[in-house]
């Protein structure tokens, strides 16, 4: 394994972190407010980081992500690579991918994937399934981004991919207030007209034996983009807790010099490099077609329950004033504890962890 980033991973991290430093400023944050940022996002597709997504793979994106995260920039950036320019590229048919990537690659179009978590009802197909002209059924409680959203991909109980303009008779979209900025939505689906992701299979068509394949990478690839979304979210409030703790001073030194500051941020660094590590892993792997479903997984889990740990370790080293939430580690907090409740807790990750591997070890 070698997560050395190629040259042109590098160049797309290190522009991405120029753009979301220069305008994801804490006062542009904190005068957008519930907003997503507009013009950030026509700056980030204008210098092509969503199109480079086709080039630098996931772990290029992983990259890009977590200097969103650092910045806690308000962009559908993560949600629509990922469903996407990643998903509908790897499993859309040539029609699908000739008639959406260009807008995904331009933000005329943003990409969400409305997976429900957990013991959620599964929407439902009314209608010829195989045909290719089926109607979707049944409620999402919260899809990221649904809000900003133009075109979903919706799974169905057999794991079958639909593709849903969000602006089509039967789409419901309501807002939902979430713990951090997400632009979340509740995805209402009455008869939603809806064609099947690469488009109906044919006789003999692996995805008619496997429908599931599809879904899985596109879930597997979401994991490890929010979980790469995490770590700089995590790497951010600690380096705003460092900042602090080293220039405030008690009883005549610094906060950083006590040993107690030290161990909690120590480990909240190894927490963060542990949820980066995992990220890294799983988007490599998935970027040189291995098996990646697992690791996924297990970055998800990271991601989690560490990112939880560290974004609450960010808010504690700044005593008082990380209570406040007008100061900018909150908002770190925040999305940790957003992006922790959209992977899922870390006790359903492992639940699924166990069950894949069990069933990868059977004969």
């Amino acid at each position: 394994m070698d997560f050395t980033p190629t040259e042109e991973q590098r160049a797309a991290g290190d522009l991405a972190a120029e753009i979301f430093g220069d305008l994801s400023t804490p006062e542009r944050l904190a005068a957008l407010g519930a907003a997503t940022d507009a013009d950030l996002w026509k700056a980030l597709c204008a210098a092509g980081l969503p199109g480079a997504v086709a080039e630098t793979g996931l772990l290029g994106l992983v990259l890009m992500l977590e200097e969103q995260g650092r910045t806690t920039a308000q962009v559908p950036f993560a949600a629509s690579c990922a469903y996407g320019l990643l998903g509908i590229g790897a499993h859309g048919s040539d029609a699908q991918r000739a008639r959406l990537l260009p807008g995904l690659r331009d933000g005329t179009e943003v990409a969400t994937g409305a997976f429900a978590r957990g013991g959620a009802r599964p929407v439902t197909v009314d209608g010829a399934a195989g045909s290719g002209r089926a109607r979707l059924v049944g409620t999402v409680p919260v899809v990221p981004w649904l809000c900003e959203a133009t075109v979903l991909l919706v799974p169905d109980a057999q794991r079958r991919l639909w593709l849903v303009r969000t602006d089509g008779p039967g789409v419901g979209v309501a807002p939902v207030a979430t713990t951090a900025t997400w632009s979340a939505g509740r995805l209402t689906l009455a008869g939603a007209a809806a064609e099947p992701l690469g488009g109906p299979p044919a006789p003999g068509d692996a995805r008619g034996r496997h429908p599931h394949r599809a879904h899985d990478d596109v879930l597997a690839v979401a994991r490890t983009a929010f979980a790469g979304l995490q770590a700089g979210v995590c790497a951010g409030a600690l380096a705003r807790a460092v900042a602090h703790t080293t220039a405030r001073e008690q009883f005549g030194r610094p906060l950083a010099t006590h040993q107690a500051v030290q161990l909690r941020a120590a480990e909240a660094y190894m927490d963060t490099e542990a949820i980066r590590v995992t990220a890294y892993e799983a988007a490599w792997r998935r970027d040189a077609g291995l098996e990646h479903a697992t690791h996924a997984l297990t970055a998800a889990w990271w991601a989690s329950e560490a990112g939880k740990r560290v974004v609450h370790t960010g808010q504690h080293l700044h005593g008082g004033i990380g209570a406040d939430l007008d100061h900018p580690v909150h908002r770190h907090f925040l999305w940790g504890r957003q992006l922790d409740a959209y992977l899922g807790a870390g006790a359903e990750l492992l639940e699924e962890l166990g069950a894949l591997l069990t069933k990868e070890s059977q004969p």
